[in-house]
């Protein structure tokens, strides 16, 4: 096969794995796209701050909701992760699930 029809393949296989993602999750491909890039910038606002604990929070984000599960040293640092989570164009809310050590 030549390399256009291997692309052409491929992509159809994509399209059918896809299709059914819906089905499984009740969310669309562009739901899962949105929300992986919501999470990546959460992250990466977390371990751009300068307290060095924010980097072991756990961040899941589920249709625009940021979920923000483990451990931090103190209530400052607490509030400090959600509010930069909802600094993240797309959130729609945050569910601020972090303990305090």
């Amino acid at each position: 096969m030549r390399q256009s029809q291997w692309s052409m393949l491929a992509v159809g296989v994509l399209v059918i794995l896809l299709s059914g993602c819906q089905e499984l999750t009740g969310r669309t491909l562009g739901e899962h796209i949105d929300d992986g890039t919501i999470n990546a910038s959460v992250k990466s606002k977390l371990a751009h701050e300068k307290a060095a604990n924010l980097l072991r929070i756990d961040v899941n984000t589920t249709q625009g909701t940021v979920y923000l599960n483990g451990v931090v040293e103190n209530a400052e640092a607490r509030q400090r992760a959600a509010a930069l989570a909802w600094e993240v164009k797309g959130v729609k809310e945050v569910v601020n699930n972090l303990k305090l050590q």
